[in-house]
């Protein structure tokens, strides 16, 4: 499409963009272009965007890039990443803590103990933002986001906004199902008075623990695989002999085989092959199916 068939677009106040690299949005750094990227600059924007956009223009939420997987083909429409400060806002009242859906879940490293709110200390450990938790029921030492959400504000397609209840998005297992057309604008958390020095305590032991037995500080996107019901999916990749697999230059973590790895200059085709090989071989060996956890969108080139 060309700039001018974008009319619309004029009486937004964020910033819009044509043709962006979506590899520097995405933890792995692969990806193709962006037709579109729209910053909106508040609520407000959002949703005058989604009134008058054209029915048929498609759209792709972005929010940290820490799950994702984007083809080399880019993303056809708009690509709409909550970035601007608006969207990165939170209050605390008593034990409750509202976090706009733009936030960085890393920056619950220093809001926790500043209001000395404890029981949410898990999800400063996730990567990416935290409108982001919801679709995969984010989670980690033995807690998800549905043992601590007590509302949501979402805005559908045609730029309304509502609450929504946690029993309304039907949580599972690292999975959600809500409406396609729901925009996560804002997450109002449960936590629990604690004190300062409690929370940096298990701020501290989370983080070591991560850096002694997950990845980091290399391209990756967290967990490949889900677990299958009664197995630990790591397991199953390395008893089928896929964890010295690669493909160009995506390959699977020496510390943990079930965090892919761009090694370098990998292109998405050459990690999305990876994993549908292994897929395939524990599917052999097993009988099992393994489930992506990496969300994978975009047109492959």
């Amino acid at each position: 499409m060309k700039k001018n068939e974008f009319t619309f677009l004029k009486n937004l106040q964020g910033k819009i963009l044509f043709g962006q690299d979506l590899k520097n949005y995405t933890w792995l750094g692969v990806g193709g272009k962006a037709e579109i990227m729209f910053f909106p600059k508040d609520e407000k924007d959002l949703s005058l965007f989604f009134k008058n956009k054209p029915a048929d223009l498609p759209y792709f939420i972005l929010g940290g890039g820490s799950n994702l997987l984007i083809r080399d083909g880019g993303i056809k429409g708009v690509v709409i990443k909550l970035n601007t400060p608006y969207f990165k806002q939170f209050n605390c009242k008593n034990d409750e803590l509202t976090c706009f859906a733009g936030l960085p879940n890393a920056n619950l490293k220093k809001i926790l103990p500043d209001y000395e709110l404890g029981g949410l200390e898990f999800l400063a450990s996730i990567p990416g933002t935290i409108g982001g938790l919801v679709k995969t029921n984010a989670g980690c030492f033995s807690k998800s986001l549905s043992d601590v959400l007590l509302k949501a504000c979402i805005m559908d397609s045609a730029g309304r906004t509502k609450e929504i209840t946690p029993d309304e998005f039907h949580f599972s297992y690292r999975s959600s199902t809500f409406d396609k057309d729901w925009i996560i604008l804002a997450l109002t958390l449960k936590g629990q008075k604690s004190t300062k020095e409690e929370i940096i305590k298990t701020l501290d032991e989370q983080a070591l623990y991560r850096k002694t037995h997950q990845v980091v500080g290399q391209k990756t996107a967290g967990s490949l695989f889900k677990n299958p019901q009664g197995h630990r999916a790591w397991e199953l990749i390395k008893n089928a002999g896929c964890d010295t697999l690669t493909v160009g230059d995506a390959k699977l973590s020496e510390k943990h085989c079930n965090f892919m790895v761009n090694n370098g200059h990998a292109k998405a085709k050459d990690l999305e092959t990876l994993g549908n090989q292994i897929v395939r071989r524990v599917k052999d060996k097993t009988g099992i199916t393994l489930e992506w956890e990496v969300e994978r969108v975009g047109l492959e080139k």
